[in-house]
């Protein structure tokens, strides 16, 4: 698959580079989300780019110095015994401007625990001749050990990137697929390019997941566990709160309930899910992300969903080979599952976006209570896909998402119209707009906007 996007990423890279100085550059994010591919893109011819294992200090440091063996022949006719020497040791083969990069870093942390404080002091000292790139998949880790106030190497990188995943339109020209599929294959693999590329190995959507995911030999079956054991030794509890999550349990005193712990021992652990992305706190729109009650946790990343929906609980199946009929419950409800990840796709289409002339602030889920129509005495609930304000605060955009071929749109806007009008927070001095974010284009005539696949893959570019 050929290198996509990452053009900001690039331009921002091959000028730190390129400074009259040499640099320090911090690469951290998820596993397989593409910061080595990222990092190769940039680097150049006399480059060295060092991938590390687990192993002890000393055959880590010859590996390393095997690797620079590679761009200067004869560096590795002599052992080298500690870190501080072997990085110096460098400098007597560099040219007027190179870059070392060390992948995998915190395999080398696990070892050597002052090798921040060694690589700060060269750095202090200006006594290397070239720049450094340490790049790291945990990403407590890496921010920790790093990059928090306490680590010895903190404010001394030129640029500290976090990597995320690729937006929406890529993966349509990863994947060659049309827009409605672009949706899809989102739901499923979320935004991690090594994914797409082993996704693009088979014909189809459901023969990928039979083999990489409906398989207990799959690439991918054991995927979440991989993940988590980058960020956390003990990842019990985590996987729990991740597997509760995921089919629902999204209040922190039911989570607490299911795993037999008082709410305040999960806050850590779902802080460190939510920092990692694996999560994400939900408030009602209006509502304070940080004083809110009404908070609700919902998995923040698209493979994660899809898997403990459709693949975590079905376990026992998958291991009597009764994969089919797994395959048979994916597709009774993949739909609803595209679904969600479709409403939180228009949201980011509408947040800080101009429509007709207004541009919109951070768009929004809400739920609460709405005065019944025929009686408006009594409260009943209710719940809006995609709500946000205008910047200027004159305007409040109400919309409505659906992922089915099923529904009337006519009847599914005058339902949204009919309820946004008694939505309690719109002010007399506000305009409401509203519109619904469809599969399709309705086939009816139809004079309210509709929003599409092809409308949103466009604008998110």
């Amino acid at each position: 698959m050929k290198f996509l996007d990452r053009t900001e990423e690039t331009a921002t890279f091959n000028r730190v580079l390129h400074l009259d100085r040499n640099a320090l550059v911090v690469v951290y994010g998820r596993r397989r989300v593409g910061k080595s591919t990222l990092i190769k893109h940039v680097l150049v011819e006399g480059d060295v780019y060092h991938l590390c294992e687990e192993a002890k200090m000393q055959s880590q440091i010859d590996c390393f110095s095997n690797t620079v063996a590679y761009t200067f022949e004869g560096f590795n006719k002599v052992r080298y015994e500690d870190w501080e020497t072997i990085l110096l040791e460098i400098n007597r083969y560099v040219p007027s401007k190179m870059t070392v990069c060390i992948d995998e870093f915190p395999y080398l942390l696990s070892s050597c625990a002052s090798l921040p404080s060694i690589i700060q002091r060269l750095i202090d000292n200006k006594s290397l001749h070239y720049n450094l790139i340490l790049c790291g998949s945990s990403q407590s880790m890496m921010h920790g050990r790093l990059l928090d106030e306490t680590s010895p190497l903190y404010q001394r990188a030129d640029w500290q990137p976090k990597i995320r995943q690729l937006r929406l339109p890529y993966i349509r020209e990863a994947l060659g697929c049309n827009d409605i599929e672009a949706v899809e294959e989102y739901a499923v693999w979320g935004g991690v390019p090594r994914y797409w590329v082993l996704r693009a190995d088979y014909k189809t959507l459901y023969d990928a997941l039979m083999s990489l995911l409906l398989n207990n030999n799959g690439v991918l079956y054991e995927e979440p566990v991989r993940l988590l054991r980058d960020e956390r030794r003990d990842t019990a509890l985590t996987s729990s709160l991740l597997a509760l999550i995921g089919n629902g349990v999204n209040r922190i005193s039911e989570l607490a309930g299911r795993v037999n712990q008082p709410a305040t021992s999960i806050s850590q652990p779902l802080g460190v899910l939510t920092d990692l992305g694996f999560v994400e706190r939900e408030v009602p729109f209006g509502e304070n992300l940080k004083k809110s009650k009404k908070g609700i946790y919902h998995l923040g990343d698209n493979f994660l969903m899809f898997y403990y929906a459709f693949i975590q609980p079905y376990k026992f199946l998958i291991e009597l080979d009764r994969q089919k009929v797994v395959m048979g419950i994916i597709k009774e409800k993949f739909a609803m599952h595209v679904g969600k990840v479709w409403e939180k796709l228009c949201r980011d289409f509408v947040t800080g976006n101009t429509i007709d002339g207004i541009t919109y602030s951070m768009a929004s889920r809400w739920w609460g209570k709405i005065p019944k129509r025929d009686n408006p005495e009594i409260l009943e609930e209710a719940e809006f896909d995609v709500v946000a304000e205008s910047l200027d605060g004159k305007h409040v955009f109400v919309g409505e998402c659906k992922w089915s071929d099923k529904k009337n749109a006519t009847q599914v806007y005058e339902d949204l119209i009919d309820k946004a009008g008694r939505l309690p927070f719109i002010r007399k001095d506000q305009t409401v707009h509203t519109a619904l974010f469809l599969k399709r284009k309705p086939e009816e005539k139809i004079d309210f906007k509709v929003f599409t696949p092809e409308m949103i893959n466009a604008a998110l570019l």
